[in-house]
C-alpha cells in the first residue's frame, strides 16, 4: 500500500471574495420601465433628469410593490467562496448561475476555516436563533479539526488523481468547506430578494437570521449594487428592505 503525500500546499481562508463583472442596472432603467403604462412607446424619450421625480416614482413603486419595472436590470457578480454557502445560494431558484466544476478541472486545496470573528455557540430554537462567542477551546479545538480533516481529504484527493482516478470520482473526499467560484447574475428585484432573506438588519419589516458566511457575500453584493442604483438603494431601505 503506498503512502498518502499531501498536496504541496493547503490554504485556509476566513473570507469571501465578491467581483462587479458587468451590469446593465440603473436607476433610469426603472423609471423608463414604469413609464411605459401610461406612455407606451414615448418612455423611452421620457427617463427624467429631475432626481427628485424619480425618487418620488422609484419609491412609489417600491412602496405599494410595483416590482415588475425593477427586473429591466441585470448585474453579474463573481463570487469565490465554500461550496456550502453555494449551496444556500442555489435555493434562491431567481438568478442564473455557472460554478467551476470538479469535473473538468482540478480544484485548488483551498478550504475555509472561520476566524476568530465568527460566533461558534448557536442558542434559541428553530427561527429564531442567535449565535455567541465560543470559549478559547471551542475555538482552538474547530481550528485544529477543521485543519486536520481538511489537510486529510486533501492528501486522499491528490492520491487518487496520482493514481489515475477521474476528477470526478475524487472530488467525492472534498469536504462543503471547499472553496469553489461561480459567476452570478440577476436583476435589481431579485436582489432585493435575496438581501431581504440574507442580511440581518433592524430596519428590516422581516426579520432574518442568515448563516454568517452568506452574509457576508450578501453585504459585498450589497455595496456593489448601493454605487449602481443609489435611489433605489434607498427606497429599499426606507421601505423596510422589502422586496417589491
Amino acid at each position: 500500500m503506498s503512502s498518502q503525500s499531501a498536496p504541496e500546499s493547503v490554504e485556509f481562508r476566513s473570507d469571501m471574495t465578491v467581483e462587479l463583472v458587468k451590469s446593465a442596472a440603473s436607476d433610469s432603467d426603472v423609471v423608463w420601465a414604469a413609464r411605459v403604462s401610461t406612455k407606451g412607446e414615448a418612455s423611452l424619450d421620457d427617463v427624467d433628469s429631475d432626481a427628485e421625480r424619480a425618487r418620488g416614482l422609484i419609491n412609489y413603486l417600491m412602496r405599494d410593490r410595483h416590482g415588475t419595472p425593477f427586473e429591466h436590470t441585470s448585474i453579474t457578480y463573481f463570487v469565490s467562496a465554500p461550496i456550502f454557502v453555494f449551496r444556500e445560494f442555489m435555493r434562491h431558484r431567481i438568478a442564473s448561475y455557472n460554478e467551476e466544476s470538479g469535473r473538468y478541472r482540478e480544484l485548488r486545496p483551498v478550504f475555509y476555516r472561520p476566524d476568530p470573528q465568527r460566533h461558534l455557540v448557536q442558542q434559541g430554537k428553530p427561527g429564531a436563533y442567535e449565535f455567541v462567542a465560543g470559549t478559547a477551546q471551542q475555538y482552538d479545538t474547530t481550528h485544529a479539526q477543521i485543519t486536520e480533516a481538511c489537510q486529510a481529504a486533501a492528501a486522499a484527493y491528490h492520491n487518487m488523481l496520482a493514481a489515475g482516478v477521474a476528477r470526478e470520482v475524487a472530488r467525492v473526499v472534498l469536504p462543503v468547506g471547499t472553496y469553489s467560484s461561480m459567476y452570478v447574475t440577476m436583476n435589481a428585484r431579485a436582489l432585493m430578494n435575496f438581501l431581504s432573506l440574507r442580511t440581518k438588519r433592524e430596519d428590516s419589516h422581516f426579520p432574518s437570521y442568515p448563516q454568517r458566511e452568506i452574509e457576508m457575500v450578501a453585504e459585498q453584493m450589497e455595496t456593489l449594487w448601493a454605487e449602481l442604483m443609489p435611489i433605489t438603494y434607498a427606497a429599499f431601505n426606507s421601505n423596510g428592505r422589502v422586496s417589491p
